[in-house]
């Protein structure tokens, strides 16, 4: 089954977060520098975020950015 881009980047923001390379607290990168980084539309990282928010993963604060939750949820089998 075809993956869409917004389920591609949020696996590959999940993968960094899980792997530690985004430690918990960790701030994301903004959405226009995160739409410039794989080449796509703002909306397209607004849906990959909001899918990364409702699986507990990150929280957005108004005007301050996204960041890694801490505790971190476990990892779906």
């Amino acid at each position: 089954m075809a993956e869409y881009e917004w389920q591609r980047i949020a696996r590959t923001i999940e993968e960094d977060i899980r792997s530690g390379r985004i430690p918990p607290g960790g701030a994301l990168s903004g959405i226009t520098r995160m739409a410039e980084a794989y080449g796509v539309a703002d909306r397209t990282v607004r849906r990959a975020l909001r899918d990364l928010r409702e699986r507990g993963l990150i929280e957005t604060l108004p005007h301050k950015g996204s960041y890694v939750v801490d505790p971190l949820p476990p990892a779906d089998s």
